[in-house]
């Protein structure tokens, strides 16, 4: 997927009880910013009042200069990288959100999807709710207004038993904040600790840049809260029926993030082994479509008696292609992304590995440039089963539609990028790849249409309209 047409979910960050805590998060949200490039913001409190900085952009465009972090004053900040899921791309849903309750303010960091939104906003709109954005993400902090409970905790849980779909969270108050992930676990968040002081992120790599220590992850359906006096846990829900996005150890998070204690670089090592076994190839060299596949494509060549080699050289300075508008627009970014080298593809019998295919259209024209570069033969091997069918727990995958794999044939869809082969990893060989130690169970619903949480109705019908907005 290193050219493939897909936006990220989004990056939360949670950081409490240090005195420059926005700059923490700052530099916590820089390195969690290949989850989200479109908005950025920060909320922060002093215990007074709160302090935010919100903008479209990516992190180091927003928080440009010293005077603008030392502004977001107070020993507790939340921060949030965004790609749109539900709710258009526009600056009135960047997070995070901010409102005041009956008894003070809180900001909320949502990553993930709700399922029942349409059903909860109608009847929200009904009782008088006026809504400032169009993301699912404000629904949370509506329920919790109308809530009749005391405390931020209670109101929380409240609206947490209402919701549906995929969330992991945080939460501010003047006096505490709060984390929390849903039953199934779909999206990631982790806990750090460091002289006593704890921080909540969407992956450990943030940790590890801020020099914390990393503890465990959030449980599924547990609700975790930290104010001056420590640490304090809640089990609000059975979270013993996981569904981990597959998704984000295949692509999402970064190979040097750990998932169950384990770093994902271990797994997508797996994923390529195990792809080199269910589709060889008597190719000269393997090749990765960086930096995404990297992994897999070693894992594939420790698997195969084809050397890996760097065939494409990445251009990091250029934006994501799926960005531009056009069809024409995007091809020319694939070649201003990705320059093959001539003496390392030349006369050679390739295998690309990639990660993932959606569209296909990008890699159709990567594998012009391969074969151009002299190529002999161009065989693509990818570290996922076909995706088939759109998600809607918040990985902005297109209609069915405009998935390739959806009514075209595996070898179909080898005539259609131009590959003298095309293999797949299949879902029983995936999930050989991830751990299951502790009873882990993944979401494959973009591979095989099986959802864990049936989709209402009207959030099914709208889902081509979110999609063509983001």
């Amino acid at each position: 997927m290193g050219c493939e047409l897909i936006k990220h979910h989004c990056g939360i960050i949670g950081v409490w009880g240090v005195p420059n805590a926005a700059e923490l998060a700052f530099h916590g949200l820089y390195s969690l910013q290949h989850r989200g490039q479109e908005a950025a913001g920060i909320v922060s409190t002093d215990g007074n009042r709160f302090y935010r900085k919100l903008g479209m952009g990516t992190v180091t465009q927003i928080f440009s200069s010293p005077t603008v972090l030392g502004s977001l004053k107070g020993s507790g900040a939340i921060g949030h990288n965004r790609y749109s899921t539900t709710g258009a791309s526009s600056e009135f849903n960047i997070q995070p959100l901010s409102a005041v309750l009956r008894d003070g303010p809180v900001a909320i960091g949502h990553n993930g999807n709700l399922v029942n939104t349409k059903r909860i906003r109608k009847r929200l709109q009904e009782d008088g709710a006026i809504f400032q954005s169009t993301t699912d993400s404000e629904i949370i902090i509506h329920l919790m207004a109308r809530s009749k409970k005391e405390q931020v905790r209670d109101k929380l849980l409240e609206a947490l038993d209402e919701i549906e779909g995929a969330f992991s969270l945080v939460l501010l108050s003047d006096h505490a904040m709060y984390a929390a992930r849903d039953p199934h676990g779909w999206r990631p968040l982790c806990i750090g600790e460091k002289d006593g002081k704890y921080i909540f992120s969407s992956e450990s790599c943030a940790l590890d840049l801020l020099g914390y220590s990393y503890i465990r992850d959030v449980r599924p359906g547990e609700l975790v809260l930290v104010d001056d006096e420590g640490l304090h846990s809640h089990q609000y829900a059975d979270g013993s029926q996981t569904h981990h996005c597959v998704f984000e150890l295949i692509y999402f998070s970064r190979p040097d993030s750990r998932f169950g204690g384990d770093y994902i670089d271990k797994f997508r090592r797996k994923m390529g082994k195990n792809l080199a076994e269910e589709y060889p190839d008597d190719a000269d060299i393997v090749i990765s479509v960086p930096d995404s596949s990297n992994t897999a494509a070693l894992g594939y060549s420790q698997r195969s008696e084809a050397r890996f080699e760097m065939g494409l050289i990445r251009n990091h300075y250029v934006g994501r292609t799926f960005i531009q508008p056009t069809q024409t627009m995007r091809e020319m970014g694939v070649k201003l992304k990705f320059n093959p080298v001539g003496g390392v593809l030349k006369d050679r019998k390739v295998v690309v590995v990639e990660d993932s295919i959606v569209r296909g259209t990008t890699l159709r024209k990567l594998t012009d440039l391969i074969r151009q570069a002299g190529a002999k033969e161009v065989h693509v091997r990818v570290s996922s089963p076909p995706i088939k069918h759109p998600c809607y727990y918040g990985m902005d995958f297109p209609s069915r539609e405009e998935l390739i794999a959806h009514t075209r044939s595996v070898e179909e869809i080898r005539k259609t990028i131009g590959v003298d082969s095309l293999g797949y990893l299949s879902v029983e060989k995936l999930l050989d790849s991830v751990p299951h130690e502790n009873g882990e169970n993944y979401c494959t619903a973009c591979f095989t249409g099986e959802y864990p949480i049936p989709v209402e109705q009207d959030e099914e019908n709208g889902s081509k309209e979110r999609y063509e907005d983001r």
